[in-house]
């Protein structure tokens, strides 16, 4: 059995554990509204038709920001079409999808869903079909308190008190060729620099993020940020980041150490953003919202839109059903999104409910976890206090696609005020356990608090409606902890969690 090792210690950190890392994403798309989050003759329907197991797995998978309403979606929709009356509300094509929106749930049912959900709403405005005016008038409608004609029309809909919605997108994926409205990053960085600066004269505290590439693989990536930025770097907070090119095609080893690459993605977002900060000799850092990220298989069945003259209400589209290896490399890119704390601000992993999703719905009937549902809850709920800086000596393997990698990644968060220590590692192995010893002697006296795995010798297990529990994570008893010295026993495409608290 390999070896691997990590050394801790409290006086080096990357920066603070932030909520916002483990945020969600609901877009119109498929059913991830419609028999998704919002089923009103379900049974567990609440008043405003919102499925209660959804939003108690939401609670449980612990999401902190729900992205909304896209996506591709947002950058054909007219948000206007989903207030007031249901009955009087228009249904319309959704071009992206190829799909029909009867706007049963706009901006008022969403965020009466967050408020239940107890997630903070990040609204994206269309600035594909739409602009400046549009924009403004949405956050009006949401964030002013009244005395203008949209925010009491707001009132008027029955939320008298406003939103106070604080992260807003600047549209989304505006450098890709499919997107409704699309651009240069010339006439969209003019674009996001005018919608932004006319949004602040409404609310000075918004926080806003411009689109950067869709993927590290689009042939604009790196200038489109430095176009982008140059235009719009005073007006905005963030620029986003979008990465889907995770899938296993026959290549497990690389699959599991597709981690890199979005290392790579953000060390070069980063790195292009403070080069056009240094150019226009500003101190302001912008940082990145990974607004969308996630495992996605792409060229299956279920990712092709409808054609033709079928225009469906809610089809079925992207509802991917992971496996453990899925779930393995989920929790890496967590593993990622954390390691770079101290640049990524913001996160989304898209989507929440049926679309390339942690949690499945029948409509109907039950709801159920994915494998991937496992590594985020766990992360979330245990993450906490500073990201710190590890030292990681670990076997190296050749992938295809990346070349050497390390056998183990890994990360480790500490909370200062109640001393609790969370290991997160992956073994990315596809065939050899790893021995992990962590030196944790600097951290003080620890005890194990608990070490759970997930892994199977099945890595293509995947949860059903009828079993969504028999792979879970498990108790890992091969832990122990003895003058300072933590060990454990890693099985191949494995993800772990070690947490440690003051003895």
């Amino acid at each position: 059995m390999a070896n691997a090792r990590i050394t801790l210690d409290p006086a080096f950190t990357v920066g603070p554990v932030r909520r916002r890392t483990f945020g969600s994403f609901v877009e119109h798309l498929g059913r991830a509204v419609y028999t998704g989050i919002h089923e009103p003759d379900h049974p567990t329907a609440d008043a405003d038709g919102f499925r209660q197991d959804v939003i108690d797995l939401t609670r449980e998978l612990g999401v902190s920001t729900v992205r909304y309403p896209g996506g591709n979606f947002v950058s054909g929709y007219r948000w206007e079409d989903g207030i007031g009356p249901i009955e009087q509300r228009p249904t319309r094509l959704d071009l992206a999808w190829h799909s029909s929106d009867p706007n049963h749930v706009g901006v008022d049912e969403f965020l009466k869903w967050s408020k239940a959900s107890g997630t903070e709403p990040m609204m994206a405005v269309n600035l594909g079909t739409r602009g400046v005016q549009e924009a403004l008038d949405l956050l009006e409608y949401c964030n002013v308190a009244g005395g203008t004609h949209l925010s009491d029309l707001r009132r008027k809909n029955g939320a008298e008190d406003p939103y106070r919605i604080r992260m807003w997108c600047l549209g989304n994926e505006m450098d890709g060729p499919w997107q409704i409205g699309h651009k240069t990053a010339e006439e969209y960085g003019r674009l996001a620099a005018e919608t932004a600066r006319a949004m602040r004269m409404i609310d000075p505290e918004l926080e806003l993020v411009a689109c950067g590439s869709s993927g590290s693989g689009m042939p604009t990536f790196g200038e489109w940020e430095r176009i982008v930025l140059t235009e719009a770097y005073e007006h905005v907070d963030y620029v986003s980041a979008h990465a889907y090119y995770y899938e296993e095609d026959g290549d497990l080893a690389s699959f599991l150490a597709c981690a890199v690459d979005m290392d790579h993605f953000i060390d070069s977002v980063a790195a292009t953003a403070d080069a056009v900060g240094a150019a226009r000799k500003l101190t302001k850092k912008i940082h990145i919202s990974f607004d969308e990220w996630n495992v996605w298989y792409q060229k299956r069945a279920e990712s092709r839109p409808p054609t033709g003259d079928d225009w469906p209400v809610a089809p079925v589209l992207l509802e991917d059903h992971y496996n453990v290896a899925d779930a393995v490399v989920v929790g890496n890119l967590l593993i990622s999104l954390l390691r770079h704390t101290d640049r990524v601000h913001a996160a989304s992993q898209a989507q929440l409910v049926n679309v390339i999703a942690p949690i499945m719905t029948e409509p109907g009937g039950r709801s159920w976890k994915q494998t991937i549902f496992h590594p985020f809850a766990l992360t979330s709920k245990h993450a906490a206090g500073e990201v710190l800086e590890l030292a990681i000596d670990a076997p190296v393997h050749e992938t295809a696609k990346f070349g050497e990698v390390s056998a183990l990644d890994a990360v480790a968060t500490r909370d200062g005020a109640s001393g609790e220590v969370a290991v997160f590692v992956v073994n990315r192995s596809t065939t050899e356990a790893l021995t992990l010893d962590v030196d944790v002697s600097s951290l003080g006296n620890l005890r194990i608090v608990e070490a759970v795995t997930l892994a199977n010798p099945d890595h293509t297990w995947q949860a059903t409606p009828e079993d969504d529990s028999s792979v879970a994570p498990e108790p890992n008893d091969s832990a122990t902890l003895s003058d300072g010295q933590l060990r454990a026993e890693l099985p191949p495409v494995s993800w772990s969690m070690l947490r440690l608290a003051t003895a």
